[in-house]
């Protein structure tokens, strides 16, 4: 037994000393070395987590065909989630939280900017939509949202910012400026009367002034911007990247980019590399960028966009039609989820009334390029309504239509998410030259401005040419002396998407009906039952023709 301790304590004396070799070791040789290693203490990890265009889906919504897609708490418990595990997170909003589900319409927006107070959103910058409402609505917005509206150029009359210009956020170990642009195409895409006392400066220029500036206050410096990608690097967002040097990550809005990987763009005079991220739209994905840093500077980077409960469609073993997830299925916040009930169920008081019933789905796909059924629809119940008043024809753009209309029972709420603006009925009357002035117009129109329109009118729109040709109206040739009468939008009356010949009309009788009532009760006219059926109002020849 003796024997056997001494054993064991020379064991324990050559481990002991072994042990101290090592310490001594580390001392003095390896820690005076220690800068020549890398080190990956001395590098941070920022998170920019960020949507855009949300456009009033607070709850979930049938994302045609699939249901139950995003929603403020399924996103609740997705940031929060991403905040667990991770201390430096900034969650950004590109813009555009207005107009959309009739939850958020009929409280202008207030349950979205509940939930994005709940979810601790940093910033939002001002998107064209935000100025759907009158000027006191916005501010009212400004005042229940416990974070910033940014917005570096928009103005006031007097040259006072309309909202906060920039932000500064801090971290440890380096330091974050976050500046606003809002598309100074607002001026023409939005309606006239909320604009007329706003000024909106040339997004290049602002951001030019605005960056060497905010470089000396910051190290990382983030562009949230609702300006839109574009094919064109001499447009939107791409444009601001590659004439405006020093910006380090461009999130964006306005054109409901759905990207699956960032945009990466060098300024050609400094070589300056920005990241190009935008999160598609109505809040069915989170983007996420991380970003990290050392020394201060951006030395990696990558980009998620993350599904918010999107499904597919596919077949089961006995070959019927499933739905199954895209990506990981993400339980709702129920703490938000009974924040939002209350306007869940006023909503369904106010217009739970069943009105008709689609026999098939009425599509809002490709709507601001071709003529479609829904959009018929929509000029056929302007026309009708306007008879009486002598209406040759009706005109919609095709951005007032902002959602399909599913199969089945249409109750007043569909009605009112189809068609969420605050529009009334108008005939305008103009001269057969005005007229031509407005197909012009229209042969140049893209976008929300595209015309969806009524029966009573065809047209051919040559895209090379950019002119509408063969235009009859009430089956006969336009003719420039003679004066004719169309049913509008109150938006378009004032010369919304650059429609600007309307503000010259001989006359305008504004019947003060809301343009969704109008619609419902012609619903009701047609006995209820609709189904789409193609026109070809409008014939479109190509690029190559």
């Amino acid at each position: 037994m003796q024997d056997f301790h001494k054993r064991a304590m020379k064991k324990t004396n050559k481990f002991a000393l072994y042990s101290l070799s090592l310490t001594l070791f580390f001392l003095f040789f390896f820690i005076p070395l220690r800068d020549s290693f890398p080190s990956y203490a001395d590098i941070q990890h920022l998170i920019v987590l960020h949507t855009n265009d949300t456009h009033g889906h607070p709850t979930k919504f049938l994302y045609y065909p699939m249901p139950d897609v995003g929603g403020l708490p399924a996103r609740a418990t997705l940031v929060n989630s991403i905040r667990e595990e991770h201390k430096n997170v900034l969650l950004l909003d590109a813009g555009d939280l207005n107009t959309g589900k009739a939850e958020s319409n009929l409280f202008k927006a207030k349950p979205d900017i509940e939930g994005y107070n709940y979810i601790g959103y940093d910033a939002m910058v001002l998107g064209n939509h935000e100025f759907d409402n009158p000027p006191h609505i916005l501010q009212r917005q400004r005042k229940w949202a416990n974070f910033p509206f940014l917005s570096a150029n928009v103005k006031t009359k007097d040259g006072q910012y309309l909202t906060r210009p920039y932000l500064i956020k801090k971290f440890k170990g380096f330091t974050v400026a976050i500046f606003g642009l809002t598309t100074t195409a607002t001026k023409i895409i939005a309606c006239a009367q909320n604009t007329k006392e706003v000024i909106f400066e040339d997004e290049i220029e602002v951001a030019k002034k605005l960056v060497p500036k905010l470089k000396k206050e910051a190290d990382i410096i983030i562009a949230l911007v609702h300006m839109g990608i574009q094919e064109s690097m001499q447009k939107g967002s791409k444009k601001l990247a590659s004439e405006v040097s020093g910006i380090h990550l461009i999130v964006d809005g306005h054109t409901h980019t759905n990207l699956d990987q960032p945009i990466i763009i060098s300024h050609p005079k400094t070589n300056h590399k920005t990241i190009l991220v935008q999160a598609w739209k109505w809040g069915l994905v989170l983007g996420r960028v991380d970003l990290w840093i050392k020394e201060k500077k951006i030395i990696d980077f990558a980009f998620q966009s993350i599904p918010i409960n999107l499904k597919r469609i596919e077949k089961n073993k006995k070959g019927k039609k499933v739905f199954s997830p895209i990506g990981k299925p993400i339980p709702e916040d129920e703490t938000l989820l009974s924040m939002l009930q209350p306007y869940i169920t006023k909503t369904e008081a106010l217009l739970s009334e069943k009105i008709g019933y689609a026999e098939k789905f009425f599509s809002s796909k490709d709507i601001r390029e071709r003529g479609i059924p829904l959009g018929d629809l929509v000029a056929d119940s302007m026309l009708w309504y306007m008879k009486s008043k002598g209406a040759d024809f009706a005109l919609q753009n095709g951005g007032g239509i902002r959602t399909s209309l599913p199969k089945g029972p249409i109750i007043k709420k569909t009605v009112y998410e189809i068609l969420p603006f605050d529009n009334t009925v108008i005939v305008i009357t103009l001269t057969g030259s005005q007229v031509k002035s407005m197909f012009d117009h229209m042969a140049a129109a893209h976008g929300g401005a595209f015309p969806q329109v009524s029966e009573g009118v065809s047209f051919t729109l040559n895209k090379q040419k950019r002119k509408c040709e063969n235009i009859l109206i009430q089956g006969k040739p336009l003719e420039k002396a003679k004066t004719y009468k169309i049913a509008t939008n109150s938006y378009l009356a004032g010369g919304g998407d650059g429609y600007k010949i309307f503000l010259q009309a001989l006359d305008l009788y504004d019947t003060s009906a809301f343009q969704r009532d109008v619609l419902i009760k012609y619903i009701q006219h047609l006995g209820g039952k609709i189904k789409p059926k193609e026109t070809h109002r409008i014939r479109i020849i190509d690029d190559q023709k």
